[in-house]
């Protein structure tokens, strides 16, 4: 048995993506134990900023630490509210100006259907993994995080910055152009950011994920309220465990539970 708190998985790129939990000090490697029955039941809960024992209120964290923490800072959602490169604080200068100002990318993926979205160049292709991505492509590449969410929003006029999850879980993409979605992006993007445009990309990386059967009808597992679940893994897709009865358990929305893993 393995036990500790959660946090995303960590992956790896090869011909398949490979999936570890880091719980206490287990790594544990998720994609072996694919046709595997696994229990997993919560017994409490850690912030992942403070290590308070209250129930986490989101992204892992408690309510205090949602609220004040820079980790929880609105610019990482919206990326175009960073203000590091103003020399302006949101909530902890420092730490925002080694996040935001570094290399980001401005891309465009296919998971549901296609999206525009922003990550730090160190981020690749994590991202991309994480979102449960078939294909992804960098657009630009620009020196901060505020310059990225200025071409998200531009390039959400015609591109959506949602994933359906419930779709990329049952791997109804749509099929993708990728030299017409490129030229397209392109057209759209402000004309102080072109000179960040990446050029002669136009071939995605294409992403395999370790899965055996995707779930014909999604239900999401809620460990808050059943507190203990038994099913057989049959893939892993983003952050998501799929089960054999078409249960799906999203790892990262529930970072900051302390659970115990039997396999």
């Amino acid at each position: 048995m393995f036990s500790g708190v959660l946090r995303k998985m960590n992956t790896d790129l090869g011909t398949s993506v490979a999936y570890y939990l880091n719980l206490n000090n287990d790594f544990v490697a998720m994609h072996q134990f694919i046709d595997q029955s696994i229990k997993i039941e919560i017994t409490g809960y850690e912030c992942l900023n403070c290590s308070s024992s209250e129930p986490t209120f989101a992204q892992g964290f408690c309510k205090k630490c949602f609220f004040e923490s820079p980790n929880a800072g609105d610019w990482i959602i919206r990326p175009e509210l960073s203000k590091a490169h103003l020399e302006i604080q949101d909530r902890d200068l420092a730490y925002e100006k080694k996040v935001q100002l570094q290399p980001h990318i401005v891309y465009l993926s296919l998971s549901s259907h296609i999206k525009v979205g922003v990550t730090r160049k160190t981020q690749l292709p994590t991202r991309w993994i994480d979102q449960g991505a078939h294909e992804a492509l960098a657009i630009l590449e620009v020196p901060n995080r505020y310059l990225a969410g200025v071409g998200e929003v531009a390039l959400k006029a015609c591109f959506s910055d949602k994933t359906n999850w419930r779709k990329m879980l049952q791997k109804e993409a749509e099929p993708v152009d990728w030299v017409s979605e490129t030229n397209k992006a392109i057209d759209h993007t402000p004309n102080d950011l072109k000179q960040y445009i990446i050029q002669n990309n136009v071939k995605p990386l294409v992403i395999t994920f370790p899965v055996n059967r995707y779930p014909e009808k999604v239900k999401s597992l809620n460990l808050k309220k059943e507190t203990s679940y038994t099913g057989v893994l049959k893939g892993i897709k983003g952050q998501y465990l799929i089960f054999e009865d078409d249960t799906v358990f999203n790892v990262r929305s529930n970072e900051g539970l302390v659970v115990n893993l039997e396999v």
